[in-house]
């Protein structure tokens, strides 16, 4: 009797993250990561270039990250890195989920962000530049607050926590909590920039586009199940566990997740939400008079932004 092969070993994915993922962290309890023939380790990163830095030199193999700095890296030679990197989208995971403009306590009026302190990942940032454009819509122009980077969102809560920043753009459970501390929301994303993709799934090169691709498809998945209803309790368990949102502060996110103006996508990349972020960059960081400007046909299916056969050419 011949026996049996034993199963493949899951493959080992390094996945960078700046908030833990509630929806990493739901496709891995309820088996979707297994199906995938993955084992994900999520690694946190403090700012997007140091993502950027790490996908390159091969020390993550995926980013769960904002579709700006894909562009931004992909076709900006002006990136914080200062070089071009083959990365690409390998699928749609949010809408932002709560993303929006947050003050400290105290600070509840647009007109007291004259003066103010505003926290980003770095000023050319994705989240950066949606910050430029809700303060406008505020009333309240660039000439008026001063930029502090301080990295992470994770990084900018605690920093608009200990008073280090007047306001900050907050997501991904990071405004609950925000909220939960006093803090006040004063412009929302999804009133202003929609449509917008807040993150995607990406990937450097082709090492690792058979893996990448096979989480995305598991976190799609998993976000179309989260949105039927059906991982309510593993949801909010899941928002306890990873983000510290116990009780009904996990079953807030987990609505916020269904949200269909903000939540969770369902895998696809929607060119309306890229072509928001690529006419912040042209809003708010204008090429030099006589440039190339570095977005015109970036959406085309062969400049290979998305990591499709027809997309990478």
């Amino acid at each position: 009797m011949t026996a049996s092969r034993p199963p493949d070993p899951p493959t080992v994915l390094t996945v960078g993250t700046f908030t833990p993922s509630v929806l990493l962290a739901v496709a891995r309890t309820t088996g979707a990561l297994a199906a995938a023939g993955l084992d994900v380790d999520e690694r946190p990163v403090t700012s997007s270039p140091a993502q950027f830095a790490s996908l390159r030199d091969g020390e993550l193999d995926v980013a769960i990250t904002s579709p700006d700095n894909v562009l931004a890296y992909r076709f900006s030679p002006g990136n914080p890195l200062g070089t071009l990197l083959d990365v690409s989208i390998v699928s749609g995971i949010d809408r932002g989920v709560g993303l929006g403009l947050y003050a400290r306590p105290g600070l509840d009026r647009p007109d007291q962000l004259r003066g103010a302190v505003m926290g980003v990942d770095v000023p050319v940032s994705g989240f950066a530049l949606a910050l430029y454009a809700l303060a406008d819509a505020l009333g309240v122009g660039r000439e008026v607050y001063r930029l502090e980077t301080l990295g992470s969102t994770p990084r900018r809560l605690e920093a608009l926590l200990d008073g280090r920043c007047d306001a900050t753009m907050l997501n991904a459970g990071n405004e609950i909590r925000a909220e939960a501390a006093g803090c006040h929301l004063l412009a929302a994303a999804s009133e202003h920039c929609s449509p917008y993709l807040g993150t995607v799934v990406a990937v450097l090169g082709t090492a690792h586009l058979d893996s990448a691709t096979r989480l995305g498809d598991a976190l799609a998945a998993t976000a179309r199940r989260v949105l039927a209803g059906e991982l309510d309790d593993e949801t909010s368990a899941a928002a306890g566990e990873v983000l510290g949102l116990e009780g009904a502060l996990g079953r807030r996110y987990t609505e916020k997740l269904k949200d269909p103006a903000e939540g969770l996508t369902s895998g696809e990349v929607d060119l309306e939400a890229l072509a928001t972020l690529i006419s912040l960059r042209r809003r708010y960081l204008p090429e030099a008079p006589g440039t190339a400007d570095p977005w015109d046909g970036a959406l085309d299916p062969g400049r290979g932004l998305l990591a499709t056969a027809a997309g990478r050419g």
